[in-house]
């Protein structure tokens, strides 16, 4: 059966989700829901209290394909997506970051969740691959900073709080909350409304190991 999942977005830098270059993905961070999401369902991204968007939808995407990070990586339809250090905002986010060595050794590029210098960020390598999926769709809303607030009867119908970890529903127990935004939003299908809430630290490192962002200086455009 079909899934609804829903969860707090806590950064919004256009990494995870990565709704750029015509796929909205999710290819790390939420490893529970990479494992477990199928063709078919629907995830949502909620903002919370440190974006200043308690219950309001940065993106939510129809998962259309399910693949391996070797698959995405191998894959030239998804080259874009693969980070260049010194590109443009888009292109420093970029989430395409992991493959395998012939050993079968995970290998991680220079990326907002490797080290400063390029240097694999071990923590975030770990927590990432707990789930050997990427989620991409090509049936995605993408609101970013312009992210709309859900009604708040049908957040508490299903119901959803603003607490850390995922929510799953049954997709027919989320109709309502899909029909609202098909209806509210239909001529946003695919487009990225607005820049994520963090895209001006786009040039920035995360440590899930220290819940801390290190931003380094940014010439790109």
């Amino acid at each position: 059966m079909a899934s609804l999942y829903l969860y707090v977005v806590a950064r919004d830098f256009g990494f995870a989700p990565n709704p750029f270059h015509g796929y909205c993905t999710l290819a790390t961070c939420k490893p529970g829901i990479r494992n477990t999401a199928s063709i078919g369902d629907w995830i949502f991204g909620v903002g919370g209290g440190r974006l200043k968007a308690t219950g309001r939808c940065i993106y939510a995407m129809k998962v259309t394909q399910k693949v391996s990070f070797d698959e995405y990586w191998n894959n030239p339809i998804y080259k874009d997506k693969k980070p260049v250090r010194n590109g443009s905002k888009k292109m420093l986010i970029g989430d395409n970051i992991y493959h395998q060595d012939k050993k079968n050794n995970w290998i991680q590029a220079h990326s907002h969740h490797s080290n400063i210098d390029g240097t694999t960020e071990y923590t975030n390598l770990r927590r990432d691959t707990k789930s050997p999926f990427v989620l991409i769709s090509e049936h995605f809303y993408y609101f970013g900073s312009a992210a709309p607030k859900i009604p708040e009867e049908l957040l508490a119908n299903l119901p959803f709080e603003n607490r850390v970890g995922h929510r799953r529903y049954d997709l027919e127990r989320g109709k309502d909350i899909i029909d609202w935004l098909k209806h509210d939003y239909s001529n946003n299908l695919n487009l990225v409304l607005a820049d994520p809430f963090d895209f001006d630290q786009s040039d920035a490192h995360y440590s899930f190991e220290t819940n801390l962002v290190t931003t380094v200086l940014f010439n790109g455009t």
